[in-house]
């Protein structure tokens, strides 16, 4: 089957066959490929807008405000917002607190307890009443207060200088 391709190539081998072909010098191993784009040069021009003035827009001032009030509303929305979750925040923290403060509270209360319980104790006070010499009352010096034939009425001490007991 003939084609162009190979009419081509047997014509190109016919003539390669009456001419000689130059020696190429052999090309260096280590030299690199051109990069892709190698050729491009990009120029960049320095652009001067000093004297430059922009124009006044008139509809550019109302919106400023605008934006300024729409940020101001939201601000005021998101604080309405987070104010209530702030607040029960810094009360749990109190109720905490207090809590601490209570336990600390009963902590010290049963301290003063134990203290007022050995100050009290009946030891104690036989060893007090050895020191500065304290006697027992004597049976005459002794009221009973649920004594039936008293009826209800005790011995009430008078105005200084009275002296007695009445009893009514």
């Amino acid at each position: 089957m003939a084609t162009l391709a190979t009419i081509f190539r047997r014509t190109d081998a016919m003539a390669s066959a009456d001419r000689v072909e130059p020696v190429r010098a052999e090309s260096d191993p280590f030299r690199l490929r051109a990069l892709p784009n190698d050729s491009v040069y990009f120029y960049s021009k320095r652009i001067d807008n000093s004297r430059v003035v922009r124009q006044a827009d008139p509809a550019a001032a109302g919106e400023c405000w605008s934006a300024v009030s729409a940020a101001a509303v939201l601000l005021m929305i998101g604080a309405t917002i987070i104010a209530p979750n702030v607040a029960s925040v810094l009360a749990g923290y109190k109720v905490e607190a207090l809590k601490q403060e209570h336990q600390s509270l009963l902590d010290r209360k049963r301290d003063l307890d134990v203290r007022e319980a050995a100050l009290l104790s009946p030891e104690r006070l036989n060893e007090l009443a050895k020191a500065q010499q304290l006697a027992s009352p004597s049976s005459s010096q002794i009221f009973h207060l649920d004594n039936p034939s008293l009826d209800g009425h005790f011995a009430k001490a008078e105005a200084p200088g009275a002296g007695a007991l009445k009893h009514r």
